[in-house]
């Protein structure tokens, strides 16, 4: 069976699908993109998403020639296509083609491309157990500089993180800002509890408000737990608790160690509690 993306409103073959050489999104990353989900044929928190690449795409100035319904139903015929029940999408909007250049004057047409695959971020004992993290050396992007808030096609720096993570044995690196408070993993949303409160950092640091994020501090809040959003250091995850990530590809992923501190109660009960959650919100979208 062929597997199918959706390029500019045509589903067309993977092993077919291209664009130009030319594009600004290959030639410097100018571009945008959403991470979603799929559960049982359908995209979780598909509206949500959709809202945060059309915000997206208006800070960069990128014109997106498709409404939010169209790129709905482009997502779910995507779906059906590929016959796929659980999945990870990728929508990603490029500037489009222009000259050489950063100057985007010349690029007329922005590119819409989506991609529908199979993903799973960490292997099954590293769900179990929890990941082993380091503190990369590699700082977030000052929001001065760009607003975590843009979902752009440029991770470099989030790349290098990863990439001294598995230099150093680890499963993932933890990204500080630079006044040293902790922002996020490579790609996902951190958490930690102490003494039953569940703690996150705050939108007053560099970080993406993740939509999976969100919900778990939703699923929180209608648990019981205390959710505090605030500024947090490597201390603080060192004498936690429980730690965990979260993020649409991630889901949630326990953490045992951060740069070589064993977190004793993680996985914990505060963890479970809210993957048991996590997975009946799911079933029940």
């Amino acid at each position: 069976m062929s597997e199918y993306s959706w390029i500019n409103g045509e589903l067309t073959p993977i092993q077919q699908a291209n664009i130009s050489v030319l594009d600004h999104g290959v030639l410097y990353g100018d571009g945008i993109f959403e991470g979603m989900r799929v559960y049982h044929n359908k995209v979780f928190k598909l509206y949500e998403h959709l809202e945060r690449l059309m915000a997206s795409a208006k800070a960069l100035h990128i014109a997106v020639p498709y409404s939010v319904d169209e790129l709905s139903d482009a997502c779910n015929g995507l779906i059906e296509k590929n016959a796929l029940s659980n999945g990870y999408i990728r929508l990603l909007v490029t500037r489009g083609e222009g000259s050489l250049g950063l100057n985007p004057k010349n690029c007329h047409t922005s590119n819409v491309i989506i991609l529908y695959r199979e993903l799973q971020m960490m292997d099954n004992k590293i769900l179990q157990t929890g990941a082993n993290l380091i503190t990369a050396s590699y700082r977030r992007t000052p929001i001065d500089v760009i607003n975590p808030k843009i979902k752009s096609l440029n991770y470099v720096n989030n790349i290098l993180a990863k990439i001294e993570a598995n230099n150093a044995g680890a499963d993932d690196a933890i990204l500080l800002n630079h006044q040293g408070y902790i922002t996020e993993a490579t790609a996902a949303n951190v958490f930690i509890v102490k003494n039953n409160t569940l703690i996150t950092p705050s939108t007053e640091v560099e970080i993406l408000e993740g939509i999976t994020r969100n919900t778990i501090i939703e699923l929180a809040e209608q648990s019981g737990i205390k959710v505090l959003e605030k500024k947090i250091t490597t201390f603080d995850f060192y004498s936690a608790d429980e730690a965990f990530l979260t993020g649409s590809g991630a889901e949630l992923i326990p953490v045992k160690q951060l740069d070589a501190r064993v977190l004793n109660n993680s996985p914990g009960p505060v963890y479970q509690s809210l993957l048991s959650a996590f997975q009946a919100a799911v079933l029940a979208y």
